[in-house]
């Protein structure tokens, strides 16, 4: 007794099986947490220091290479790359996917505390922080006021937003945009300290002295006791403007002799505006993995308690909210379900043209999508696109084992068998078929769980929901739907109207079947041309579809970076973004807000538009007649970027080529020969390197033996001009029971040009004033602003945006290309960011398809007990894979995440179409039937199951090919692989397999007459 008769006989049983698998389902969805994507996010660590004051190459030698030379033997790490720059250094460290987050941050920081002391004694500690430095912000909060000064906001932005947002969980940072910190500013005037004998090291001694509070202890007396505090601590600019710095017989010199103190802002380098109004940003950097549209809400929530701590003219609003898109590419997906539920009954209702038994199979649609949501929970997945569009593909595949039962067991019934025993009988008729059809589809996705990295993460999750429903479905289709059957199917006396008018159709199209099928037959040599062509077909296509990793969703934003001259300063960068920012705005009428932001030597403008529905134009066409209209600026330089798909947290042009060389100097030579030509290539729109070597900078070079006559050590030169030129900080102040730094240096006016270093005086050990001329030489040079690494090596990273009707794929060959013709042999390359997963997920992708073939035909071999005949069904393969690449190449579809995970799928799908044949027509040669007449019976008998289940999978897909929306290229690219490659398959596995059959399969007859023969003799 099979599980199916078990059920026909204790039907209470198996209604409790699918009311445990429905509560199970339920459970599981509502705990479910909601996000864009699985976690794909490699784990990122960031080592950051500031060492004031320090150029690019100082930082590199004395900070970046102990600290990496440490961090480099932590296990896991897959990419280790550094930015030297002006005062500091960054290190980001990537782990494997597989790596935990907590341990790689804990192994970073081990490592950090060890090379701390190769470290130079007067530099900040180094921080540690779970994040990605280029980690693009999920939610931007502007804090605006018209009557208060930006030092004002920042301050309540820091207090009240920020504090209140930072301890939400799995918020890696809380930054703030635009921030003008207080700080009290000490401006030195030269020819005043000449005048009064006093140097900036001495100003620095005299803080040290005189700004300080130590506890003081306590008086004890019998009863009493109070403790003591001295109050050395200077709060406001008259108090240190009041500061004495020294004292002789003659005179008394105040810090107000010699320069004058003021609260102003820390970084005068930073502006952010929006929409041209001035204020501050409060962005919220995720931790790499969480679950983003958890922190939203949360955010939303603390908002709207802030909103009672802040004065009434402070006004707090959300401008970008990346999780509305995630939002709303999730309610697609799931709004697409319920369109391809309602096709799939039409489809079955079209084919059995009866109520009662188009029910029995719609019934197990739920029941295995719910019951994929408790496979879920138990995975640990979340629901995301991907596993919402694997739902949305089981809505099709769920119901075909259901229909071919119900189907099987309603023919019975017509032949005039009892409804009890009809369902006993059909049902194990198809048992082997249904068990063998599941293990084939779940087979497919086995391999998925080998895939490495990105794509193996992503595709894991989109396998499992499938191939849990497809189990969930086999086992309902087993255990409840004979039983279903058994009580609710009659034989009818008389058919419906509706039946009586079509039937004679469905006839016609047997006939026909089964004649075009006789003739194919007849002709069968014809089948091996029809298969050359496919083969030939696919090699041809396989090359010319572009691929890339995933295709350019409509975020609505886009954002623009701008670059001015290496050496341009604050104000410069800050007058050229503001022209590109107005320009934007005139491309951009219908955006919502233009977010402009300049900090140090670039520019940032954020583009934000309204949703996808209440603007004509896409983001794509913006983004392409703002590359136009920025292009002829050329007193700097702007790149239009819109966020991908994958890799989104880092902004960016899509191609990341790197080039890694033994030393800087190798670099310096190689580099422009390469630049020219990438920029001469059609293939790409525009080209940028981050290494440069064009930072203008003064080289000081000291007459040693003068400074010794003069009693004056390197030391002493060094500080003065650090005390005077780089905005050092020389100590803290409180102000409202915040701490704030102090930072001296000489006044802009006066320090404008090289000349002005030579006025600055020094002390030597007799207390003589001397003049910094009489000691150095000054010479202008050029120098990197910044220098890389990337895994040790020195290296410059070159990206590029690529050309319409070019993508990654061909962006990257072409790099390989100029990297043969003009590197030569001691550079290594390597890639980068969303170049660097497309490279790694086409290799497994490959190897997955392979193995996904491999492991069908050793599944159909051992369940068929027969080598040839998984053979004959494996035809029907390269058919699909055909008719998928003809649709994508003709509706212009690129071969990338989704659109591959459609094929692969494929190929379990049609093998379906394949077994039901073969098993068939295998059993009527059992039965005694001659070989060609047991498979044109078996196909003509099996052609209406085939069709409705084709043909519900493909309508189960429609929606995708036709979505639009957020989101909606992924789906269309999926949708058109599995419907173009179901149509073509479909219909032409209906011949091909029958024919391979002829010429393939044992002839059971002839066998048995062989083995009789054997006998006797």
């Amino acid at each position: 007794m099979n599980i199916s008769e078990l059920s026909i006989k204790r039907p209470v049983l198996a209604t409790v099986f699918v009311l445990v698998i429905i509560l199970f389902g339920i459970i599981g969805y509502v705990s479910l947490p909601i996000r864009e994507y699985p976690n794909v996010d490699n784990p990122i660590i960031t080592v950051s220091v500031s060492y004031p004051g320090a150029n690019a190459e100082v930082i590199e030698n004395q900070i970046t290479e102990p600290l990496e030379q440490n961090i480099n033997g932590i296990p896991g790490i897959r990419s280790l790359t550094s930015q030297s720059s002006q005062g500091s250094c960054r290190i980001t460290v990537e782990f494997e996917l597989s790596v935990d987050l907590e341990t790689a941050a804990n192994d970073v920081r081990d490592k950090v505390s060890r090379a701390q002391r190769y470290l130079p004694r007067d530099v900040d500690p180094p921080t540690v922080s779970k994040a990605d430095a280029d980690a693009v912000p999920i939610m931007q909060i502007t804090v605006q006021s018209p009557k208060r000064s930006l030092l004002e906001i920042s301050e309540i932005a820091e207090l009240t937003v920020k504090e209140q947002l930072q301890t939400i969980s799995n918020v890696s940072a809380v930054d703030i945009w635009g921030e003008n910190r207080y700080a009290m500013r000490l401006w030195l005037d030269p020819m005043k300290m000449a005048a009064y004998g006093v140097t900036p090291v001495e100003v620095k001694n005299a803080l040290d002295k005189e700004n300080i509070e130590l506890p003081s202890g306590s008086v004890e007396g019998d009863l009493i006791e109070l403790s003591i505090r001295t109050l050395g601590l200077m709060k406001t600019p008259e108090e240190f403007n009041d500061l004495i710095l020294k004292e002789d017989d003659r005179r008394v010199v105040r810090f107000r002799d010699i320069g004058f103190a003021e609260i102003d802002t820390e970084n005068r380098k930073n502006i952010l505006r929006r929409n041209g109004v001035p204020m501050v940003n409060v962005v919220i950097i995720p931790q790499p993995g969480s679950n983003q549209i958890e922190i939203a809400d949360n955010v939303y929530k603390r908002l709207e308690t802030m909103q009672k701590d802040l004065p009434d003219d402070v006004k707090v609003d959300v401008v970008y909210d990346s999780t509305k898109f995630v939002r709303a590419s999730i309610k697609e997906v799931q709004d697409t379900i319920v369109v391809a539920f309602l096709l799939v009954v039409f489809i079955i209702f079209v084919f059995l043209r009866e109520w009662r038994v188009t029910m029995i199979p719609t019934v197990v649609i739920p029941i295995s999508l719910v019951g994929a949501f408790f496979v879920m929970f138990i995975a640990g997945f979340s629901i995301n696109v991907l596993s919402m569009l694997a739902v949305v593909l089981s809505v099709g595949l769920v119901v075909d084992d259901a229909i071919v039962v119900t189907e099987n067991i309603y023919r019975k019934i017509e032949q005039g068998m009892k409804p009890r025993e009809a369902a006993i009988e059909g049902s194990k008729e198809i048992f082997f078929a249904i068990i063998s059809t599941t293990i084939t589809l779940v087979s497919v996705f086995f391999p998925i769980v080998f895939m490495e990295g990105m794509t193996g993460r992503l595709f894991r999750e989109f396998s499992l929901v499938i191939g849990g429903s497809v189990l969930i479905s086999a086992f309902v289709a087993l255990t409840f739907t004979p039983m279903l059957s058994g009580k609710m199917l009659k034989k009818q006396e008389r058919h419906n109207k509706l039946y009586e008018v079509t039937e004679p159709f469905f006839e016609k199209i047997n006939a026909v079947y089964e004649n075009m099928l006789r003739t194919v037959i007849h002709h069968k040599k014809l089948i091996f041309p029809l298969i050359a062509i496919i083969l030939v077909s696919i090699v041809v296509l396989w090359g010319a579809v572009p691929s890339e990793l995933a295709p350019l969703e409509d975020r609505s934003q886009v954002s623009i970076r701008t670059t001015a001259p290496e050496g341009a300063t604050f104000e410069y960068v800050r007058d050229y973004t503001s022209e590109i920012s107005l320009i934007a705005d005139s491309v951009v009428p219908e955006r919502e807000s233009n977010i402009t932001r300049v900090s140090g030597s670039t520019g940032n403008i954020n583009i934000i538009l309204p949703d996808i529905r209440e603007r004509e134009r896409s983001q794509m066409e913006i983004a392409d007649a703002l590359s136009d209209a920025v292009r002829n600026e050329t007193a700097g330089r702007a790149f239009v970027q819109q966020q991908s798909t994958f890799g989104g947290r880092r902004g960016g042009m899509p191609v990341q080529y790197v080039l890694q060389a033994t030393n800087i100097d190798k670099l310096r030579e190689f580099i422009p020969p390469f630049m020219e030509k990438v920029e001469q290539s059609p293939v790409f729109r525009m080209s940028d390197v981050n290494l440069k070597f064009t930072k203008p900078e003064i080289q000081i070079h000291l007459d040693r033996d003068k400074a010794a006559l003069l009693g004056v050590n390197t030391r002493d030169i060094a500080q003065t001009l650090q005390y005077a030129l780089s905005g050092q900080r020389m100590g803290y102040f409180y102000m409202n029971g915040k701490q704030y730094q102090i930072l001296g240096e000489i006044n802009r006016q006066q320090r404008n040009t090289p000349l002005d270093l030579k006025s600055i005086y020094i002390k030597n050990a007799t207390g003589e004033m001397i003049q910094m001329d009489n000691l150095v030489k000054l010479e202008e040079t050029v120098a990197p602003p910044q220098l890389y690494r990337y895994n040790r090596f020195s290296s410059a990273t070159v990206s590029a945006a690529l050309a319409p009707g070019y993508t990654l794929g061909d962006g990257l060959d072409e790099m390989d290309r100029i990297s043969q013709e003009v590197l030569d042999e001691t550079f290594r390359t390597a890639l980068s960011g969303e170049s660097k997963e497309f490279r790694e997920s086409s290799s497994s992708l490959i190897f997955a398809f392979g193995l996904a073939i491999v492991l069908i035909f050793l599944v159909l071999a051992a369940q068929f007990e027969s080598f040839k005949d998984p053979l004959i069904i494996m035809f029907s393969v390269p058919l699909a894979v055909g008719g998928a690449l003809i649709f994508m190449y003709f509706t212009g579809v690129t071969m990338n995440i989704f659109s591959q995970i459609g094929i692969i799928m494929l190929i379990g799908l049609v093998a379906k179409n394949g077994i039901l044949i073969v098993e068939f027509a295998n059993q009527r040669q059992d039965g005694g039937t001659p070989k060609l007449e047991a498979v044109i019976g078996a196909s003509v008998q099996r052609l209406r199951p085939i069709l409705m289940t084709s043909f519900s999978t493909i309508l189960g897909m429609l929606p995708l090919v036709f979505a639009n929306g957020e989101g909606a290229n992924g789906r269309i690219a999926m949708g058109v692989a599995v419907v173009g490659g179901m149509l073509v398959s479909t219909l032409l596995t209906l011949l091909v397999v029958p024919t391979m059959y002829i010429y393939m399969a044992t002839d059971r007859k002839f066998q048995e007459q062989k083995a009789s023969l054997h006998s006797h003799g």
